[in-house]
């Protein structure tokens, strides 16, 4: 038997149990999340994206390899001249 339960309506909504939204910490303007891990679903509510989030997300292939001092101050002299090049 479960903790609690929830009723689909028409247009496929629910409604969180008071006891699921106390367990959770949430309240109205959180989000939730569902997961499926073995042929169940969990629900667990979506907190702040950690760092190694935020880094997973913006280099999937790893971290970008290392700079030098002179390749950054090219990098910055060709982005200045084509965004200053006349036409």
């Amino acid at each position: 038997m479960g903790i609690a339960r929830a009723k689909i309506t028409a247009q496929s909504q629910i409604s969180l149990p008071a006891e699921i939204r106390k367990k959770l910490g949430v309240g109205p303007g959180n989000f939730v999340e569902f997961e499926e891990r073995d042929g169940q679903i969990f629900l667990r509510k979506v907190g702040r994206y950690t760092f190694a989030d935020i880094h997973a997300a913006l280099f999937p292939d790893g971290p970008p390899k290392p700079r030098t001092l002179e390749e950054l101050r090219e990098g910055i002299r060709e982005h200045m001249r084509k965004k200053h090049a006349r036409r």
